[in-house]
């Protein structure tokens, strides 16, 4: 059952999306909107446009299009109130990690940690200026259940992102900035449209097939698939709202029980 999102929810809030133009981070872009907030994002390259949306090209791996997307958020909005990180993924090879070179562990390392990590120095000053603000940290189960065949410099990242989540908590809540984390598990988003297409011409059989074979990898998920994009954006956007105002420092895994641990 989809819950229709209060369109007063975010009146007069700011947010900022990273990655907010496909997957996960589209739709939260879009469950920001529908709750009233003014919301901008940015991408590389020129994507299907979202009504309503500030957007920037920019290429948020890199310093200068973390600086951009910074600039315009504070120029066009004024400020921002809301920070969430859904930005994220891997090209890395597989292999396991001899098949790691440097620059595969860099280009890791600049979409899952260090992209945050500066949007979030240029941006949460600001906040601490006002004494409010929410951060909502994007990792992955993968940082305690690494698949070792081919995201390892993944997994690796997303761990790092996970830690420093935490530590700026301690940092941020006594200046009155809220900081949590959303661990995913596995969302099915285009990319695993087309993961499960990929695997579909190399080994044959059908679509289900496919995804069975994700699922084995992955160890099996108890409810029996993987989450939607707009459930993953409903509990950053409950994290991020005023409903929430108790949660700070905390690890929020949507994962349909796939960690088979506590």
């Amino acid at each position: 059952m989809i819950i229709k999102a209060d369109p007063t929810e975010f009146a007069g809030k700011r947010v900022l999306v990273s990655g907010g133009t496909k997957g996960a981070g589209r739709a939260t872009v879009e469950r920001f909107l529908a709750g009233g907030a003014q919301v901008i994002t940015a991408a590389r390259g020129t994507p299907d446009p979202i009504h309503g949306v500030e957007f920037v090209q920019a290429d948020l791996t890199t310093v200068e299009g973390g600086e951009l997307l910074a600039k315009a958020a504070l120029e066009r909005l004024g400020g921002i109130d809301i920070l969430a990180h859904v930005m994220g993924g891997s090209s890395a090879p597989a292999g396991g990690f001899v098949a790691l070179t440097d620059d595969h562990w860099l280009a890791e390392l600049n979409l899952n940690l260090l992209a945050t990590v500066r949007l979030d120095r240029l941006l949460i000053p600001q906040m601490i200026e006002r004494g409010a603000g929410t951060v909502v940290h994007v990792t992955s189960i993968q940082s305690v259940l690494p698949l070792p065949e081919a995201t390892t410099a993944y997994a690796a990242a997303k761990a790092a992102l996970k830690t420093y989540s935490k530590s700026i908590s301690k940092e941020l809540g006594p200046k009155g900035v809220r900081v949590n984390v959303v661990s995913p598990g596995w969302i099915m988003t285009e990319a695993s449209v087309h993961l499960l297409e990929r695997l579909q011409a190399t080994n044959g059989g059908t679509i289900e097939e496919a995804r069975q074979v994700v699922l084995n990898s992955l160890g099996g998920i108890p409810i029996g698939r993987p989450a939607e994009p707009r459930e993953v954006a409903d509990l950053i956007a409950y994290l991020a709202s005023d409903r929430a105002a108790a949660i700070h420092g905390a690890e929020f895994v949507i994962d349909g029980g796939t960690v088979p641990t506590v």
